[in-house]
């Protein structure tokens, strides 16, 4: 049979392609694991968040405390889907090496439903109107005080033949939507976002669904500070 996995394919912002990156090697790693998780899921009840890695310092939020604030029991009254239940959450904490040497700081987490694929990251330099430069269907906004921009970016599907060559195939997935919230009111540096795609179907999320998530989510998250 054939599975399917669906991947960021933003190019634009620095965190939006390590978020992408992260989810790439992710689901070819762990994809068996989330199949045997999911089956786990409705005899276990809601999920416990996986952590691959978590090696960056105090100051930067860990990928467990971002799981912990994604996988809330309401997250799939916010996506609209109350009968959907989280089937997996994972999260990382890790660096992003560039070619120079350079690292930055790439945490991210993961909640995955039958309908929905949602993720939150949080970059720690760039200011956020950099984040939809080259995304489409960009909308600035305020959200919860800070400045924020709404876009929209394509996934990439990718089709395993389980049991059958092993070879892997590509095309396009359906398009993803994400947020962008200043980490500060004046946009100093840094932001946090939230993204999701619906696994079938051509219709994209609304912006209500994602700023339902936002405005949950992200007041939980480290170093959130109101005002």
């Amino acid at each position: 049979m054939a599975d399917n996995v669906a991947v960021a394919d933003k190019g634009m912002s620095a965190p939006a392609q390590v978020i992408a990156a992260v989810v790439l090697v992710g689901g070819l790693a762990a994809g068996a694991w989330a199949m045997q998780a999911a089956d786990r899921q409705e005899a276990e009840g809601p999920a416990r968040c996986s952590v691959s890695t978590d090696v960056l310092p105090a100051q930067y939020a860990s990928g467990a405390r971002l799981c912990e604030a994604l996988n809330r029991p309401d997250l799939p009254v916010l996506l609209g889907t109350p009968q959907d239940p989280v089937r997996s959450a994972s999260g990382s904490g890790d660096w992003q090496t560039f070619g120079s040497g350079t690292k930055r700081a790439a945490p991210q987490a993961t909640a995955e439903t039958e309908k929905h694929h949602v993720e939150i990251g949080v970059d720690y330099d760039l200011r956020v109107e950099s984040a939809g430069l080259l995304g489409s269907d960009v909308q600035k906004q305020t959200v919860l005080g800070r400045p924020a921009v709404f876009y929209s970016s394509q996934t990439l599907a990718i089709g395993f033949n389980i049991g059958g060559s092993g070879k892997a195939t590509s095309g396009r997935g359906p398009m993803a939507r994400s947020l962008a919230v200043a980490r500060d009111a004046k946009d100093g540096g840094g932001f946090y976002e939230v993204t999701v795609w619906r696994r079938s179907g051509s219709l994209m999320p609304d912006d209500t669904t994602l700023l339902a998530v936002a405005e949950k989510v992200l007041p939980t998250l480290p170093g959130w500070q109101n005002g």
